[in-house]
């Protein structure tokens, strides 16, 4: 987190945030998140509780004030008057206040159980909103094919390479900029370091290890910073590739692929991974949960999805599916 932002919280908030970050490996992404859904939750605690003039602008008032005696006030209603307040007047979506629902939980216990600065967990009871739970968006094996086949121009063995890695490891966008030489090894696999910077082991098919060879044989050696030797793909400014451009190389080759304008993006290539890997490859979910560097089962259970073939198959293997009625 940045420093500017700690010394807007109370110690209280500051001390959540910091251990988050720096005890449970949080990513400073996630702890940012906590930190933008808990001022919402005590800019609205200091607003109704009338420690704010009621005509404050609410984006502008300071959770300064906060303290832990506003704090231990704090009651399940309370909790679930904010999550109406959300709705009705911040227009939060149900997956947006899901997610606050789980911050303050987080943030509940942390006081309550861990830390005891409260006698009370007034989150413990609290329900989330249902989710409806989409399906994620994926390309098919055709279009996987179309979009590998698309990559041309002067930087074709580091683009497919990159592709490559997406649609058969299964990356994070963070993960495969975060790559370095280092990482891939004699014995063909690869150590990616994912969220919360834990380490995983993944084993890299043919495709892979032939895309990485083509890669590395033109990858620049020369004129590269000391803090860049190590870096796997390399920009055309001789640094390590960043997020941005490497959701450039997507979009454009989707765009070359024909598949520009239906929504899909880097994450989306992590989903194609899956989903080939669970329908084609007929991958264990569990086996799946190691290799995508998911914390839980939970997460990786929404590619056990079958698509509209498979189940359009199904009813047709049923014997009973051409008998006809005679006249």
């Amino acid at each position: 987190m940045k420093l500017a932002v700690l010394n807007e919280c109370p110690p209280f908030l500051r001390d959540f945030l910091t251990y988050n970050e720096t005890i449970r490996g949080k990513s400073s992404r996630s702890v940012e998140g906590y930190y933008i859904d808990l001022r919402t939750f005590f800019r609205y605690l200091l607003l109704v509780r009338g420690k704010v003039p009621a005509d404050t602008e609410f984006q502008k008032i300071d959770i300064a004030a906060a303290d832990l005696e506003l704090v231990r006030s704090v009651t399940i209603s309370d909790l679930y008057a904010f999550m109406v307040y959300c709705k009705d007047e911040l227009q939060n979506n149900t997956a947006t206040r899901a997610r606050k629902t789980s911050t303050l939980r987080i943030f509940f216990h942390y006081l309550s159980a861990q830390t005891h600065q409260i006698d009370h967990n007034p989150a413990e009871l609290l329900e989330s909103p249902k989710v409806k739970q989409a399906l994620p968006k994926h390309l098919t094996l055709e279009d996987s094919l179309e979009l590998l086949a698309a990559v041309d121009g002067v930087n074709e063995r580091r683009d497919t390479c990159i592709l490559t890695l997406f649609l058969n490891c299964g990356l994070r966008l963070s993960e495969l900029c975060g790559l370095n030489v280092s990482d891939i090894t004699g014995d063909g696999t690869m150590t990616v370091t994912g969220k919360g910077n834990k380490e995983r082991v993944i084993y890299l098919n043919q495709a892979c290890l032939d895309a990485l060879q083509r890669y590395l044989e033109v990858r620049p050696h020369d004129g590269l910073p000391a803090t860049e030797k190590d870096a796997l793909f390399i920009s055309r400014n001789h640094r390590r590739i960043s997020t941005k451009t490497v959701q450039h190389i997507v979009k454009t080759n989707l765009a070359k692929a024909g598949l520009e304008g239906q929504g899909f993006s880097t994450h989306k290539l992590r989903h194609t991974a899956a989903t080939l890997m669970y329908q084609h490859g007929q991958v264990d979910i569990r086996v799946l949960k190691d290799i995508l560097g998911h914390a839980n089962l939970g997460t990786t259970q929404i590619y056990t999805h079958v698509s509209n073939r498979q189940i359009k198959q199904a009813v047709d293997a049923n014997p009973l599916a051409n008998v006809k009625k005679k006249s």
